[in-house]
């Protein structure tokens, strides 16, 4: 669309909760839950507990250890459990593991494992997490979470191939006995337990499948509140209760359909006519429904930013092309009139309303302030100043996005934007399925991509580490050899000084955007949807999972 469209349409039209103690949980509440007061009461026997919900996208894969997106997190999330699970209240809960002792120098946690079987009848043992966990270290494996392992002991050697997968410091003491060494003190090791790379796989059956193992439902086995079954790509998916589960008995729902459903309008014609529990709105959506009994809207800490790979196209090599394209975008119109659901501007690369300082209680973006903001005139001196730096009057750049309505709307907004106000400057659009864009990720193979990240545990380091030198999710060419060590002050050296730590993630913070622009922050993601008030208890998570099923149930 050009310039005189988007006009138009201007014109008619938001773990370091055990490690700071003032950290808020963020913008989602954290005991969030859809439907009604909470009671636990047990659903009448005559409601069919049958959950209909749609996703956006298929799921990439369900090999825990390459898992790295929320389509398959929150798949893993109901079908697995690992040692912990994210609870109603954002916090650890009992998962595998019944209990746990901590040395007293904070550096071995012995877990001790309660009686749980595989869906297939396989006992669920401690060699089971030191298979997987050896598994995500392996460089040979390849695993772009691998450094989410960091704290257990020699992890990060083992992925730089300086010591091998069987020297991590996890030991299987007998069958239900686990035990686990630091690197150093992590006081929301607890958290981390609960994501997707720390859940066990069975060594005798991942390598009885071999190469198919996790692609389709009858190649996994199942240690979670449910099974994953009609597995149809691109399609759905059904979710079964698991009998075999060991709190099976607390477990209400006995199915879950999901559908794969990419356009907003379709989403909502289909919870009109009840053939869905849940539905997304897009912003024509918005206005029409925010008065409607049904309907619900939070912020959550997540971003969305421009991914600028200095690799492919010599041009994003140049800090003042990347200043220029980060502050083109009207991010504010961009939320109110494209998105409308409740989304922010971003101008940071840590969520606001996520984590505070231990001290002062401050928000982390408040020693930074906003950055790269939205400014035309300086956007065009960078512009200016980046072309002439690679002797150019023109330039040509592809966006890498989605394929859904309004990933469609969000790249034509961008490429309207960009072009009227960078002169010289030529935009091509690039909609793929989300599969695909993570492959393409991985290859390195776009100029810019349009990405989102959601936090994995409570703690401002799983934003800051991403952009580290040959990070698993860098995948962008950044390297910037003063903020590796920033965060490896942050991670290693004041993993025991709380203020010094957080202080070190904010300096690290505007060095990626003030001075280096390495990317290009859009929104924090707001979310606004439409609930069937029959639904009840379902827990709203602000990292990890979206949401947890183990405890909703369905109360007509």
């Amino acid at each position: 669309m050009r310039k005189s469209k988007w006009s138009l349409l201007l014109t008619l039209t938001l773990v370091l909760s055990m490690f700071l103690a003032a950290c808020s949980g963020g913008d989602k509440d954290s005991d969030s839950s859809t439907g009604g007061d909470g009671d636990k009461d047990k659903p009448k026997e005559d409601v069919p507990q049958v959950l209909n919900i749609i996703e956006t996208a298929e799921i990439p894969t369900m090999d825990s250890v390459q898992g790295t997106d929320a389509v398959a997190f929150q798949v893993m999330n109901e079908t697995m459990e690992g040692l912990y699970r994210l609870g109603p209240d954002n916090q650890p809960t009992e998962g595998i593991a019944e209990s746990h002792e901590v040395s007293e120098d904070q550096t071995v946690y012995t877990f001790k494992l309660r009686d749980a079987k595989w869906s297939n009848g396989t006992p669920v043992t401690a060699q089971d997490f030191v298979f997987s966990w050896q598994k995500a270290v392996d460089p040979e494996v390849a695993s772009q979470y691998s450094f989410i392992m960091g704290p257990v002991k020699n992890a990060e050697a083992i992925t730089a191939g300086d010591m091998k997968p069987e020297e991590l410091g996890v030991e299987a003491v007998d069958e239900k006995t686990l035990k686990v060494t630091l690197e150093r003190p992590t006081p929301y090791f607890l958290s981390l337990t609960t994501f997707a790379t720390y859940l066990p796989q069975n060594e005798e059956f991942v390598t009885s499948q071999g190469d198919k193992y996790a692609l389709e439902d009858d190649t996994l086995i199942y240690n979670g509140p449910f099974t994953l079954t009609d597995w149809k790509h691109e399609e759905g998916w059904v979710l079964k209760k698991n009998p075999d589960y060991w709190d099976a008995e607390n477990v209400k729902l006995e199915t879950i359909n999901v559908k794969v459903v990419k356009d907003p309008a379709t989403s909502v014609n289909l919870y009109e006519t009840g053939k869905i529990d849940r539905a997304g709105l897009s912003s024509e959506f918005v206005n029409k429904y925010k008065d409607h009994e049904d309907f619900k809207s939070y912020g959550e800490p997540v971003l969305f930013y421009f991914k600028y790979n200095q690799t492919r196209n010599e041009a994003l090599a140049n800090v003042d092309v990347r200043k220029a394209l980060s502050m083109a975008i009207n991010k504010k119109d961009l939320v109110d009139v494209i998105l409308n659901n409740g989304s922010i501007p971003a101008y940071f690369s840590v969520p606001k309303d996520f984590v505070t300082h231990p001290e002062t209680g401050e928000d982390f973006n408040a020693a930074n302030g906003d950055m790269l903001t939205n400014d035309v005139a300086k956007a065009k001196e960078h512009w200016e100043k980046g072309l002439e730096a690679l002797g150019k009057d023109k330039v040509t750049l592809e966006i890498l996005g989605g394929d859904t309505e309004t990933s469609k709307k969000m790249q034509e907004y961008f490429k309207s934007q960009l072009e009227e106000n960078l002169p010289g400057l030529t935009i091509d659009l690039k909609g793929v399925p989300f599969k695909q864009r993570l492959e393409l990720d991985e290859a390195m193979d776009y100029d810019i991509q349009f990405a989102g990240w959601g936090p994995d545990y409570l703690d401002a380091m799983t934003f800051v580490d991403l952009w580290v030198t040959d990070g698993g999710h860098n995948k962008m060419g950044y390297s910037n050899p003063e903020y590796d060590k920033l965060v490896k002050q942050a991670k290693n050296d004041l993993a025991d000084k709380p203020v010094e730590r957080f202080e070190v993630m904010q300096k690290a913070e505007k060095l990626l955007l003030e001075e280096d622009a390495a990317i290009g922050p859009l929104y924090q993601r707001g979310a606004s949807q439409l609930w069937k008030p029959y639904v009840k208890d379902v827990p709203i998570h602000s990292f990890g999972p979206d949401y947890s099923y183990k405890w909703a149930y369905i109360e007509k």
